[in-house]
């Protein structure tokens, strides 16, 4: 595999209300957003209590950037102002490129209680900042699975191993899996050198690179630069992997709006 990136920081995320209040852990956001370009944000949110997350996140605007929501559990009710509307639920993603502007919502729906998942930014180049807006619900019945000597993987963007994920005319080159070692499983994944990547584990605990850092749940990873990672567990773990090609340009950033000058 060529050289292992090694971990080259690692962070807590920070309680937070956003939307209509809803409750969330911000893993990563302004202060980190120069070092993992091209990504912007990510956001967990997680709660068995329906008071947390109910009032959701009405109308709304976002320019210049792209937001991908991934679903763990429970279902959240889309609308915008292209005229799309639809439900995504758990194992679901939603992928919208908001270009020159788009007006949406995200309305949680009432089920078991259980509410959880993630919301990633990612940065638009600057020539492709006022491109058409454009939205897409992935089923979790199109998004491949791998399950191989204790190593499941699903395959959102990328490619793990020769499986190939459903999101691949994006401009940023993203990878973007879930992935889950039982106790005892290692993995080895090759990245693209010179792209952006971190994990960031939500079950368990994960040993990362050659040094075998063992990081728990709630820990963003970071890693430097290399040909790919190596990662295993004792006691068996769950992380998300995202990757991408850096933009390099200025980030003028308000709000749900990023562009390349105030």
């Amino acid at each position: 595999m060529g050289t292992t990136r090694e971990i080259e920081f690692t962070k807590r995320g920070t309680e937070t209300r956003d939307g209509a209040g809803v409750r969330l852990t911000r893993i990563f956001s302004h202060n980190e957003a120069e070092r993992l370009d091209p990504f912007l944000l990510l956001d967990f949110f997680g709660s068995d209590d329906p008071d947390e997350y109910m009032a959701g996140f009405p109308m709304h605007p976002h320019r210049g950037i792209e937001t991908i929501t991934y679903m763990l559990h429970g279902k959240v009710a889309h609308q915008d102002s292209l005229g799309n509307a639809g439900v995504i639920g758990p194992g679901d993603v939603q992928w919208m490129t908001a270009g020159s502007g788009i007006i949406h919502q995200e309305m949680p729906e009432r089920s078991n209680g259980l509410m959880k998942g993630f919301q990633l930014w990612a940065n638009l180049p600057p020539e492709h900042k006022m491109t058409e807006p454009k939205y897409r619900d992935v089923t979790s019945a199109d998004i491949p699975g791998v399950d191989s000597d204790g190593v499941r993987a699903r395959v959102v963007a990328g490619v793990f191993g020769s499986t190939r994920g459903p999101v691949g005319d994006v401009v940023i080159q993203p990878e973007y899996l879930d992935i889950e070692l039982e106790e005892g499983a290692a993995m080895e994944h090759p990245i693209q050198r010179g792209h952006t990547a971190f994990a960031y584990v939500f079950k368990g605990s994960i040993a990362f690179g050659e040094e075998k850092r063992d990081m728990d749940s709630g820990t963003l990873v970071v890693f430097a630069d290399g040909d790919g990672i190596l990662a295993e567990s004792k006691q068996g773990g769950r992380f998300l992997l995202v990757s991408g090609a850096p933009i390099g340009a200025p980030i003028a950033w308000y709000g749900p709006i990023v562009m390349n000058t105030r």
